[in-house]
């Protein structure tokens, strides 16, 4: 199935998506014998229940993270301190295909079996419980089976963005700006089909 959109201008976007800044996280998974984290900042709340946390976190097909969460059906969504500013660059800016991206990161293992990255502001560990396809990225329905609220402060994109050294940020541009060609490309072709479901982790 395919859909086309018109092409809106960026000045007049910018604005309105500019409030909607999430907080900034690393998307932890495990399938198998592999563990991978990626950084994510397209999160969403998805629930009013307090004792029932259930998120909506966007992950493109093309990320390595994306086939092993499709496949295990769990993800931990860890949210960082201000702090850790160097995990952008190490989780963000290649791809767990071409090694270990968390050598060197202490973490432990959730009830998911997905890391729980050490010195987080906290972490929700989830399974997921329904998705929708998006051409370019997968919508993921996540419901919380555990979580903890470690302290410190919490991070933003916009807040981290200013704080990155210059070689980092022109990087990440260069990077985003490759995604937005792959995703204007395939945005369109939309899966229609619904989350087949995993077993409970």
């Amino acid at each position: 199935m395919s859909h086309s959109a018109p092409d809106l201008d960026p000045a007049d976007v910018g604005p309105l998506l500019g409030g909607l800044s999430a907080p900034l996280a690393a998307i932890s998974t495990r399938a198998g014998d592999v563990s991978n984290a990626q950084i994510a900042v397209a999160i969403t709340a998805a629930s009013i229940v307090p004792q029932r946390p259930r998120l909506i976190v966007q992950i493109y097909h093309t990320n390595f993270t994306h086939g092993l969460i499709a496949s295990a059906g769990v993800m931990a969504i860890n949210f960082l301190e201000t702090s850790q500013l160097p995990l952008i660059w190490q989780l963000g800016m290649r791809s767990g295909r071409d090694g270990d991206k968390l050598e060197g990161v202490t973490f432990t293992t959730g009830a998911t079996g997905s890391p729980l990255l050490e010195g987080c502001f906290g972490f929700l560990d989830c399974r997921v419980v329904n998705a929708m396809d998006g051409g370019d990225m997968t919508a993921f329905l996540v419901e919380a089976v555990a979580a903890r609220t470690n302290g410190g402060e919490r991070m933003t994109w916009r807040e981290a963005r200013p704080r990155l050294p210059r070689r980092w940020a022109d990087e990440w541009d260069r990077k985003i700006s490759g995604e937005i060609d792959v995703s204007l490309n395939t945005m369109g072709a939309i899966d229609p089909a619904a989350w087949a479901g995993r077993p409970d982790p």
